[in-house]
């Protein structure tokens, strides 16, 4: 049996499907993680509040309270710089809108199972995914 020759127009194909399914993939993820949380809605200076108060007590603790406690300040740390390094939503967004609807039509993809995964209506709409 002969080798299956990939022509160019097939490798172009097949490059330009990796690169849409990477944009998708990362607006997926950038949207799950920074999909709202239940409660209060922590600040940035909410938490530097909170570290405030943990330095200020950390000394006169025992130590399985100072032991709690920086857990808790790493915890926070962590919290906080994630915050202020935030996703670019709307770069990854852009780039999600200019390939949607063309991803979708390859992949069977219907505007209900984007909803599902909280891709916002107007965000299809503007990307031009038909509502079938």
């Amino acid at each position: 049996m002969a080798k299956r020759q990939v022509t160019e127009a097939q490798k172009k194909a097949m490059a330009r499907g990796r690169a849409n399914s990477r944009v998708v993939r990362e607006y997926l993820e950038v949207l799950d993680r920074n999909k709202p949380k239940r409660g209060r809605r922590r600040t940035p200076a909410s938490i530097r509040k909170r570290l405030a108060v943990i330095d200020s007590e950390f000394d006169g603790a025992s130590q399985l309270a100072k032991l709690e406690m920086t857990q808790e300040r790493m915890d926070l740390n962590a919290e906080l710089e994630a915050m202020e390094t935030s996703d670019d939503l709307d770069a990854v967004q852009k780039s999600f809108v200019g390939i949607a609807a063309e991803y979708s039509e390859s992949k069977g993809i219907s505007w209900a199972a984007w909803r599902e995964m909280g891709v916002p209506a107007a965000v299809l709409r503007e990307a031009g995914v038909p509502r079938s």
